[in-house]
């Protein structure tokens, strides 16, 4: 389950990010996570939980917004949207499709108190 690791790199980031301010707690970490990253949301959830224990963000709530996959077409020549990453053109049918977005995750904000 790679939600664990994925999980303690944000804890991490949490921790690099502040360590020489005067925070209290994490409250809140938003992070943005693309359709094409492989991550299953509701495993990474339950790994965040679990990596927070004992830390700056024991009780931090996971606000994540989802970014649409994209690719690039190379029979149409066009940017389209991917929801697969083996996924054809969803406007000419064919196979040749470079991914070009919605394979990253990111802490976007952490809201603290």
């Amino acid at each position: 389950m790679h939600e664990m690791s994925l999980a303690e790199g944000i804890l991490q980031l949490i921790e690099d990010a502040t360590r020489d301010e005067d925070v209290g707690r994490v409250s809140v970490v938003f992070l943005e996570v693309g359709r094409l990253a492989s991550v299953e949301i509701e495993s990474l959830r339950f790994c965040f939980d679990a990596v927070v224990r004992d830390s700056i963000a024991e009780g931090a709530r996971l606000e994540i917004s989802e970014v649409p996959g994209t690719g690039w077409c190379m029979d149409c020549s066009q940017s389209v949207p991917m929801s697969d990453k083996l996924g054809g053109c969803p406007r000419c049918g064919g196979y040749k499709v470079q991914v070009t977005g919605g394979t990253d995750m990111r802490v976007k904000e952490l809201e603290i108190e």
